[in-house]
Parts: structure tokens; sequence; C-alpha cells
């Protein structure tokens, strides 16, 4: 007898929590663009988020730093430049500062921002891209290669710039017949995979202009489809059925025969927008006009795509930016984060994964990309391919002080009792003795006291004297023994969790 309807899938990602933050931490009062074009409309990395906002008379985008909060004054200046709409923005993943538009004035700009934000409109481009002859609502940065930027418009052609020398490095004039709906990167950027209005799917290596794969009909409805790269090389598509149905798919780029998993979800015409994360293999699903945010996990197990939660409100979004994986707080266990665009706001909303424990969560945190570039311009347009340098989250990259911080600086300090009158320190001190686990501590070292400290898990020892030293050397090693023993615990309970998984599923 089965019991495969019991079993319950185990992953970590199983209870991710989506909450929107409350409302004075949103921006109010942005005035987001009427654009018809299905773009995110939003962009943010750890320094800045950018938004397109209605403008007379030509383009603009709103650039604010990450932390700014409350009412946008009308007289705030903008990045507007352009002399149409602007149609898609994307931050540079190699400088914070580095920002590009596309518009339906034919071109691509880039911009720098500087650290402080805007204090005066910004008209004049660092660089501006002239080479589509009509208007441009694709932007995509190469992953690893500095300085490399996709653009594709509504003249059917994607073009590569070398935006270091503004050079027209590789032209694609004649891969797509139609409209191109989007454009992605592989992981290292050898490759990329595109949808268009002829319902195909296409694997193209960009230096070679050479299309690597075709699949026809990837979906079968007339609506627009998306389309992106996954880590292991697989792709994932949204789309719609012949009956209208919103579609997700995914593509075994080695056999593009039949999909590996289809997902129908409901009869709205909003284009479902598809958000990656490589570190955590999970896919979001955004759609202009929805009310909801549904997100999945991609694994190389049947069914291949699990479907985790549905974050829904009550306001639907315009679109919505997500912030790379950099700008997290870590603190908060927060795996993502979005910034959904409202008619005149814009609103934060977490992805958090709950835990009990105040340690870093390091198989919530992979590494992940870093602002340095794996390859330089030249050397990818030489052949070269590189996947992306990797970084530690562990030091709390960018994330805002631990939330400790404040409930330590108010608990009495620990000090030695008056030796002339005996008088009780202001603090008690009754400490436990050591455990005999020091023993192991000790063999793992202790390299985790700074880490403890710079966060603000010090069990309240604001200033010490130093007679404490060595019997705080001996609590930070006990705990760290301890720490290592619930790990070998858990551990050893996801082990049984799985085995038993298998005896009910009758594999065993």
């Amino acid at each position: 007898m089965s019991f495969r309807r019991g079993v319950v899938r185990q992953s970590k990602f199983r209870h991710v929590f989506a909450q929107a933050w409350k409302a004075e931490h949103c921006i109010d009062d942005v005035r987001v663009s009427r654009v018809t074009w299905d773009s995110p409309l939003c962009a943010a990395n750890p320094k800045f988020i950018a938004v397109i906002i209605e403008a007379g008379g030509g383009g603009a985008f709103l650039v604010v730093p990450i932390g700014k909060s409350g009412r946008i004054d009308q007289s705030c200046p903008t990045v507007c430049g352009h002399a149409a709409p602007v149609l898609d923005i994307q931050w540079s993943p190699h400088d914070d500062n580095i920002i590009a538009s596309a518009s339906e004035d034919c071109t691509v700009k880039l911009w720098q921002i500087p650290d402080a934000g805007l204090t005066s409109p910004m008209t004049e481009a660092i660089l501006t891209l002239e080479g589509h002859s009509k208007r441009v609502g694709i932007l995509a940065w190469h992953p690893t290669a500095f300085n490399i930027l996709l653009t594709a418009g509504c003249d059917n052609v994607i073009l590569v710039w070398n935006v270091g020398t503004g050079e027209l490095v590789y032209q694609l004039s004649d891969a797509h017949p139609d409209l191109i709906y989007s454009v992605s990167w592989n992981k290292n950027g050898s490759a990329i995979c595109t949808v268009c209005k002829d319902k195909a799917l296409r694997v193209i290596d960009p230096r070679r202009g050479s299309i690597l794969k075709v699949k026809e009909k990837v979906h079968d409805g007339t609506r627009p489809m998306r389309a992106v790269f996954l880590s292991n090389g697989n792709i994932l598509t949204t789309g719609f059925s012949r009956m209208s149905e919103r579609q997700l798919a995914l593509w075994d780029t080695k056999d593009l025969s039949e999909p590996m998993a289809v997902q129908e979800m409901d009869t709205s015409n909003g284009v479902l927008i598809p958000y990656y994360d490589p570190d955590t293999n999970m896919v979001y699903l955004c759609g202009k006009g929805d009310c909801t945010i549904r997100y999945f996990e991609v694994t190389d197990e049947s069914p291949y795509v699990h479907f985790l939660s549905l974050y829904s409100s009550k306001e639907p979004q315009r679109g919505a930016g997500f912030l790379s994986k950099r700008g997290v707080d870590v603190n908060k266990c927060e795996i993502a984060r979005f910034y959904k665009l409202h008619e005149r706001k814009v609103e934060p909303i977490s992805m958090t994964v709950p835990r009990k424990s105040d340690l870093f969560q390091g198989d919530l945190y992979p590494d992940t990309a870093g602002l340095e570039p794996a390859l330089l311009a030249e050397e990818w347009i030489a052949g070269q391919d590189a996947v992306p340098i990797l970084i530690s989250l562990s030091a709390g990259y960018n994330a805002p002080p631990s939330k400790h911080k404040d409930t330590i600086r108010s608990r009495p300090k620990i000090t030695t009792q008056d030796s002339g009158t005996g008088a009780p320190s202001s603090a008690s001190n009754v400490v436990p003795a050591p455990l005999s686990t020091t023993s192991s501590a000790k063999e793992m070292g202790e390299e985790e006291a700074p880490h403890r400290a710079a966060t603000g898990d010090t069990g309240g020892v604001m200033e010490r004297p130093k007679k404490e030293d060595d019997l705080l050397t001996e609590l930070l090693a006990e705990m760290k023994a301890l720490r290592t023993v619930v790990l070998a615990q858990s551990q050893r309970i996801e082990i049984l969790e799985r085995q038993l998984a298998r005896i009910e599923d009758g594999d065993v």
C-alpha cells in the first residue's frame, strides 16, 4: 500500500513567508508610468530603487536611495534625458551606480548616479547608444563580462554593445521574424534564449550569430511570452494555452521536443514575468494587473517545478522590481524582496524563511554573485566564458544593523564586586560552569567570536573587565560546541525523514 499522498516534500523553502512592509516604509506619490509595454518598470540594487514615471514631453525615471520612504515631492529630480517614454531600465550587475535605460526614441542611454542620489535633474547621459531603427524595449546586461550590454528593439534586431568603448560588437538581424518578447543570458554568458511573437523559443550564440536550438510553439496562445535561463542550463517559460490559460513550462535545452513540466494557473490576461533566483532555485511569477505573486521551487527531480505559495493583496501591481541578493536583510532571513508598483506608490514586499536562531543561516544564503566581473569585455568578445565570481553574505553585506543592537545598549554592564564594600554588581555574577564540550569547540577554532561581537550576540556584555576575558572565551567555545551538536542532530533528523519518505513511497 502506498502512502505517497501523505509524504511531505523536504525543502527549506516550503514555508517562505511573504509580507508587505508597513505604510510608513513605502514610497508615496510616485506617478508610475502608464506605458503599455510589458516591462517591470522598476529596477532595484543594494543602493538605489529606480522607477519609470509619467513625464510630459519625453521620458523620465525616478532614482531614490534604497532606504528612502515617505512622500516624493513633485520637484524631486529625475533622470530625464530621453525624448520619448522610457520602456525598460536595468542596473549594471558590476557597478551599483550605473543604470541603462531604453526608450521609444530608439536610443539606449547609460547614466552614472552619484552615491548620494540625484540633487538636480539629470539630462546628460554618460553614453548614448544609437543602432535601433524602432523603439527599444529590452535591456540585458551580461552576467559575468564587464560592460557588455544587450539591447532588443521593435525592429526585431538584437544588438550587443561594449559600453566601455560605445562600440557595437554584434548584431543579430535575421534571427527573429517578428517582435522579440524577452531575452535572457545563461549562467556564464555564452548563450541567450529568446521568445518571439512567432511563438518560438530560440537558443542563440550571440558571438557567432548562430541559432543553436529552436522550439516552435512553446505555448499555443497568442499573448506574449517570457523565457529565462536557469543555472543548470534549463529554460523556464511563461505564456498562454490555446484556451487562454496562463502557463509555466520547463524545458531541457538538450531535448526541446517536449517540456519537462507544465503548470496551468488561471485565465487572467496579464503577462507573467518570471524573476529567477539562482541561489535558491526559486522562481517568482508576477503579472501586471495581478494582485498576486506566485512562487515555485525548481528541482532536479520530477515533477521538477513545485508550487510553494501565493502572495495575495487587494491592489493590483503596475510592475515590480526584484532586489539583487546582495541587498537582502540576512539578519531577518530575507531571501528575496520585491518593490511592488501601485498607481502612485512603491511598496516593498519581503520573502522570508522563519527561523528561531539569530545565527547566520548559511543554508539559506549560498555564495552569490558579487560586483566583480569575471571577464573584461575584450576577453568575452575574444571567446572566453566564465561563471560569476561569488561572494559570501555571512558578513551581512549591506544588511541593516543587527536587531539586537538597541536591546544590548540598554542592558546593564557586568562588573565585578566592589572589593571594599562587597556590594553586588549591577548584573548577576552567577555564571554557569562550562560544559565538557569546550575541547571539541577548540578543535573548531574561535573564528566565530568576532562575528558574534559584530552582530551584538554577546549575551548582554558591552564592556567587560579584563579578568573576565578567559571566562567569556570559554562561554563562546561552549556555545560553538553546542551549536555543532544541534546542527549535527538537525542533519541526522533530515536524513531519517528522507528515509521515512522513501519507505512510505515504497522505494525501500
